[in-house]
């Protein structure tokens, strides 16, 4: 396919906010699409790997303008002109990329696979002369490319796409693409005759078409295929895949795909409740209630005796924790499985740390051996999501809890969750109460006959803490500092998200950041992450791609119209970094207006 049939659905879905419309314009580009489905799946999503491999294209905005400087020729400082006044390092591609083409008249068809090819070669170059390879692989495509075309090739490679094409639109674009979607769906536009889904007014003369109802036999019917293709999803993590499948064996394809050890998934997410009474009111009784530890979410995969160990972001950390692989070889008694679990600190008085504990140890690649021995660790398994090639995401929660207490050869450093059955709230307290002591954060009351439903908060179980949770925020923003503190970022422009994963801003935070890195999280260090996210500066305010993600405390959420979440914190302070935690798990707006009305 050309890339530029790619860029005009581009340009199409950044025109609208409606996600019915963007529905219908993916759907309508994947129904043409033959060879590269995995490859333009991807890049509607602004990546070229699937969401599972850790590799980043990881370009920062100044190799851009170098990309940009050696493709037009213009001189670095008027493309810095350029950006500032647009705001948007792409449309100052484009601009830039069409004063070029005006001089002149050689040009070639980009095909979406030499895009594709080259920006994930950037991720993959390494060694001697990295930096001019990389530039030279941006700059040839920017040599060929149209003028819009190269306001989309700027955004992928800054990972900064925009044009919100989030998982829920995607997995209804296949389904309504590839499936057999009943004929009572659709409806013929009076006024054009176009066929259109009746989820939508009609894409091309705007007629509005009748909606299909929120029950009834067409609803339970079109529910159901995006069940299967979302359950696709929940076990392989690429659409690319799933589209595939959806294209070419359609129904009975999405239902036989099984779960594969070693292809990490998205972990199950739990709500807070209110209290004990909410708690049982939406999990039901008896329920499980276990322990809930201040450690790090990790899932481990077995297979044919190699064990992987995988964060909640999907990063792989096998190397980093070489006694807990140890431990799985010793002490799983199954070569296939996946189980999910949590690593937390312990001191050497046997007691739990919280997480900033043993944070570091998630991205350290060197001393290794010195990290095992001074920050130790304990694991805590309490699911299970495949065991010897049963998929077991649909298994009620105590068949779950039954299989894997089944293969755990339990001792003190190695162990399931500690965990208590109940349905009096009595005995909950006591058992929360003596969490509490040994230095967790609460317990978790989870639901017995319930499925693992993967990446979402669903009430198939909830947590209860003693106080009001931190809210994980992502930086979107930042302005440089005055004085001594000038070369470094400061004032942390913080975002929660909305249902669609759009970030909504909601304050800023400077305090319980350190200038003295030996002290704790300094503004170096935030600098450091944040400089090679900058997508746009002007007077002094940077704007950057929403990656790092930060624990933040405070007094109360205010109302504030000032904000476009409409909510505010109160003295905010940085607790931590969670470098555990992907974007896609920032607070949502849902539970901010929840705290809002808790306090």
């Amino acid at each position: 396919m050309h890339y530029e049939k790619l860029v005009e659905t581009y340009e199409k879905l950044e025109s609208t906010s409606k996600r019915l419309d963007k529905t219908h314009y993916v759907s309508e580009l994947l129904k043409s699409t033959t060879d590269d489905m995995e490859e333009i799946t991807l890049l509607l999503q602004g990546k070229v790997f699937p969401s599972y491999d850790e590799r980043k294209i990881g370009m920062a905005s100044k190799l851009v303008l170098k990309a940009l400087n050696i493709a037009t020729g213009t001189d670095a400082d008027q493309i810095m002109k350029s950006w500032k006044k647009t705001g948007d390092l792409g449309n100052s591609a484009a601009e830039l990329i069409k004063e070029k083409s005006q001089k002149t008249l050689f040009q070639t068809n980009l095909s979406v696979s030499k895009v594709f090819t080259n920006i994930q070669k950037v991720a993959l170059i390494e060694g001697q002369g990295t930096v001019d390879k990389k530039l030279k692989l941006i700059a040839e495509l920017l040599t060929s490319a149209k003028p819009l075309e190269a306001k989309y090739i700027i955004r992928t490679v800054l990972e900064d796409l925009r044009v919100g094409v989030g998982d829920g639109t995607l997995r209804d674009a296949i389904t309504l693409a590839f499936l057999d979607i009943p004929e009572t769906i659709f409806s013929k536009c009076p006024r054009c005759q176009k066929l259109m889904p009746k989820i939508a007014s009609c894409l091309y003369c705007t007629e509005d078409l009748p909606k299909i109802k929120e029950s009834g036999e067409d609803r339970v019917k079109y529910n159901l295929l995006l069940e299967a293709v979302q359950n696709a999803y929940d076990m392989t993590n690429d659409f690319g895949q799933v589209a595939t499948i959806a294209k070419t064996k359609g129904l009975s394809g999405l239902q036989n795909i099984q779960l594969s050890p070693e292809t990490p998934i998205k972990v199950m997410l739990y709500q807070k409740a209110k209290g004990w009474e909410d708690a049982f009111e939406r999990v039901g009784t008896p329920a499980a209630v276990e322990y809930k530890y201040d450690g790090f979410r990790v899932q481990a995969h077995g297979k044919d005796g190699n064990v992987k160990l995988f964060t909640r972001r999907l990063e792989e950390v096998t190397k980093q924790f070489p006694e807990v692989i140890n431990w799985i070889k010793q002490d799983i008694q199954s070569n296939d499985f996946i189980i999910d679990g949590e690593i937390i600190g312990i001191s050497k008085q046997g007691k739990f740390l919280p997480f900033q504990n043993i944070s570091q140890r998630i991205k350290r690649k060197h001393e290794i051996e010195k990290m095992v021995k001074d920050l130790p660790v304990v694991v805590r398994w309490f699911d299970l999501m495949e065991l010897e090639g049963k998929n077991y995401l649909k298994e009620p929660y105590s068949e779950r809890r039954n299989a894997l207490a089944g293969i755990i050869k339990e001792n003190d450093n190695f162990k399931a969750a500690e965990q208590i059955i109940t349905d009096d709230i009595a005995t909950g307290v006591t058992f929360y109460e003596e969490s509490i002591a040994k230095g967790n954060e609460g317990v978790m009351v989870k639901k017995l006959d319930a499925p693992y439903k993967p990446g979402s908060r669903v009430g198939y179980g909830v947590k209860i803490k003693s106080t009001m949770d931190p809210l994980d925020l992502v930086i979107v923003g930042a302005e440089w500092g005055k004085g001594k503190r000038s070369e470094w970022l400061s004032s942390f422009i913080l975002a929660c998200q909305d249902e669609n994963g759009n970030m909504l801003e909601m304050g800023r935070v400077g305090t319980g950041i350190k200038e003295k890195a030996e002290e704790g999280t300094s503004f170096g260090e935030l600098t450091k992450l944040l400089e090679p996210l900058i997508l746009s500066e002007e007077n002094k305010v940077v704007k950057v791609k929403p990656k790092i993600v930060l624990s933040i405390e405070y007094e109360e959420i205010q109302r504030s119209p000032s904000y476009s979440a409409g909510y505010a914190l109160r003295f905010p302070r940085l607790k931590e970094i969670r470098i555990d935690k992907p974007v896609s798990e920032i607070s949502t707006l849902h539970e901010v207006e929840d705290l809002y009305e808790e306090q």
